[in-house]
């Protein structure tokens, strides 16, 4: 009952959880959100739960959903596809992880204190960041350069009673017209968090640091240097889905870019960057109650990158040049130690230090062919090459593929063309794409990789074909004043669907493994997202707001993907006066009855979860102090999703206030 309740409320009432992203001469529309999560004015005051998660905020997204293996470092899924199938950057810049259980996705190494805001873009409309299927998430880190001239910063902290997190944070910075500088701080400590009814979930710990720091120099009003650094490191990090842990997830991000921005010219904006970023990951099970056999499993990614990126108008056309290029250092590696310490130690590469180079060209063109209407056209065109640089690891996969050779180049080519319709208060538009993307490191040279989910070790292919998918995408929406509503939809045909198949002839690694299945192409699969937003004013203080999505995902056979989402849905009510706002918020999903019982998932149960909350600003001269509160899970519901690995229980009931104080 409490669900159809909540089907209706969500269906008569909604909200774009975030924004369309429009250039400042063309309007032009695409299938893109951005999501705001730093310090955004008026708008940051309408978050509310200001020092939650970077994760917790993109879930606003429909075109985002979540695989969470306890309560640190969800992995974000794109028009439900995995990382490998999109690409996620921070300010352009690549970055991959160093875990091969993908416990360390690029979100987990940002904080809300350095970001302001997430351009989640679906499909092709973005695919200047590289080569990918189902889209792109880019992470924008604040901008410091536009500050007041003077001394800024301010002071955060948090506290939850479930999990007991406590958190706190501060900034400090200072603008003057030719330089400026900015650090600031993040520090989370939380326990175990306690599912519905009080059940505590072991093993679902964390800490995590992290600095954040920008100096800039303006060469001129044109021409401007900038330096930055991100350090986050996480430890004692409990994963309650998988049969290890993490001891130690640690990044160091660098980048250095300089800015052309003429005040004339067809030439608007021209960024140049080159960066670093080392990450180092170790896996640890020794506070484990009941290990077979220990293990140690650390991993590193090194990657070094550089991108020109130009932006520009000329006449009717707005367009966009970037030349990308990475090169990655991906090695992970695993020693089993035998109980008898007569017995000698097990040593193998998981990851056989395998060496990524990626050079790309992407192309876009946004036609003003009326006042009302746009054609976008973009193309990308990259080389990627892998090479097996450890012998001993190159030794190992020929055991599999005796004909193998150390090196292997791909091309990769994508296009796309989209037409859009804006005549104020309707919009609508439709677009096809075709893309490729290479296979990922763990598809293509992975060693016997364990998946706690379906229980099999897993191994690479390096003779896979590149991954291709036609895509189809349209969007209808109507606003006024006081409504806004939004419907799209995307469809992918992915031919030579890069997935795990059992290998009978292969025997597992891991003790308890079922078997082995082997990275490998299925003639094809689909995936068909829909998602339906409406934002409505009854007043002027109060806000109706809502979103519905619905996906389906099958391989060539007809059977079901694994990790698709059912039917899902949230609604709520914001108020608003001056300085005080507050709102109720339901969402849940339908049972997940078309679950992928050939992939080793089983059926998911419905679920309907109310969250409540408050907030005061205080401002005096240039200081702001605010306060929020709330209560999550109101009624402290026991529940699992679809994306929660192995069904582990989502947190119950959690009290949080959050209170911050800035100054200008």
């Amino acid at each position: 009952m409490k669900n159809t309740i909540a089907v209706i409320l969500t269906a008569i009432s909604t909200i774009c959880w975030a924004q369309e992203k429009q250039t400042d001469s063309i309007e032009t529309v695409k299938l893109n959100e951005i999501i705001v999560i730093g310090k955004k004015a008026a708008l940051n005051q309408k978050q509310s739960k200001s020092l939650t998660s970077v994760e917790d905020y993109l879930q606003k997204s429909s075109k985002i959903n979540m695989i969470k293996r306890g309560a640190y470092a969800w992995e974000p899924m794109i028009n439900n596809m995995s990382t490998e199938r999109t690409v996620i950057t921070i300010d352009g810049m690549r970055i991959f992880g160093a875990c091969t259980d993908k416990m360390d996705p690029v979100t987990s190494y940002v904080e809300v204190s350095n970001l302001s805001e997430a351009n989640v873009t679906s499909g092709q409309q973005a695919s200047c960041h590289g080569a990918a299927i189902g889209g792109s998430l880019d992470l924008k880190r604040n901008v410091y350069s536009q500050k007041q001239n003077g001394w800024n910063g301010g002071l955060s902290s948090g506290y939850e009673t479930n999990n007991q997190q406590k958190i706190i944070g501060g900034s400090f910075g200072y603008n003057d017209h030719k330089f400026y500088s900015h650090i600031d701080f993040m520090h989370r400590d939380a326990e175990n968090y306690k599912a519905g009814n009080g059940k505590e979930i072991s093993f679902s710990q964390f800490t995590k640091y992290n600095i954040s720091g920008t100096a800039g120099y303006f060469i001129n009003i044109k021409n401007l240097l900038e330096a930055a650094v991100i350090y986050d490191k996480a430890t004692n990090v409990g994963y309650p889905a998988l049969p290890m842990d993490v001891s130690l997830a640690e990044a160091k991000i660098l980048s250095l870019s300089y800015k052309y921005m003429p005040d004339s010219g067809w030439i608007s904006n021209w960024e140049t960057k080159a960066y670093f970023n080392t990450i180092t990951h170790k896996m640890d099970d020794t506070k484990r109650p009941f290990v077979p056999i220990h293990m140690d499993m650390p991993g590193w990614s090194d990657t070094y990158g550089v991108y020109s990126k130009m932006k520009g108008k000329y006449e009717n056309h707005e367009f966009l040049a970037d030349l990308n290029s990475f090169y990655n250092k991906s090695i992970a590696e695993m020693t089993m130690y035998p109980k008898d310490p007569a017995e000698n130690l097990m040593f193998m590469y998981t990851w056989p230090d395998v060496r990524t180079f990626y050079n790309g060209l992407s192309l876009e063109d946004n036609i003003k062919i009326t006042r009302e209407s746009i054609i976008r056209i973009s193309t990308n065109l990259g080389f990627h090459s892998n090479t097996v640089a450890n012998d001993f690891g190159l030794q190992s996969l020929r055991i599999f593929y005796p004909e193998m050779e150390s090196s292997k180049n791909r091309f990769l080519k994508s296009f796309s063309g989209n037409y859009s319709k804006n005549n104020g208060k309707l919009e609508y538009g439709f677009g096809l794409a075709y893309a490729e993307r290479a296979p990922s490191v763990s598809e293509g040279y992975g060693f016997y990789l364990y998946n706690s989910s379906d229980f099999y070790d897993y191994i690479g292919n390096p003779n896979l074909k590149n991954e291709k998918a036609l895509e189809g995408n349209a969007f209808l929406g109507f606003k006024t004043n006081r409504l806004h509503a939004k419907i799209s939809a995307s469809y992918f045909h992915i031919s030579d669907y890069i997935i795990g198949k059992i290998d009978p002839e292969a025997l597992p690694m891991t003790i308890g493994a079922s078997g082995i299945k082997v990275y490998d192409a299925m003639p094809h699969a689909v995936i068909f997202n829909t998602d339906f937003n409406f934002d409505y004013s009854i007043a002027e203080n109060w806000q109706l707001k809502s979103q519905l999505v619905y996906s389906l995902g099958e391989d060539n056979e007809g059977n079901n993907l694994p990790f698709i989402s059912p039917f899902r849905y949230n609604a709520g009510i914001d108020f608003k006066k001056e300085k005080f706002n507050a709102g109720i918020l339901v969402l849940g999903n339908l049972a997940q009855n078309d679950f992928a019982k050939t992939y080793g998932q089983t059926k998911t149960p419905d679920y309907l979860i109310f969250n409540i909350n408050a907030g005061y600003n205080f401002k005096w001269n240039q200081n702001t102090a605010q306060i929020q509160t709330g209560v999550e899970n109101i009624f402290d519901k026991y529940y699992t999703t679809f994306s929660d690995w192995n069904k582990i229980p989502r947190m119950g009931r959690n009290v949080f206030i959050n209170l911050t104080f800035s100054f200008n």
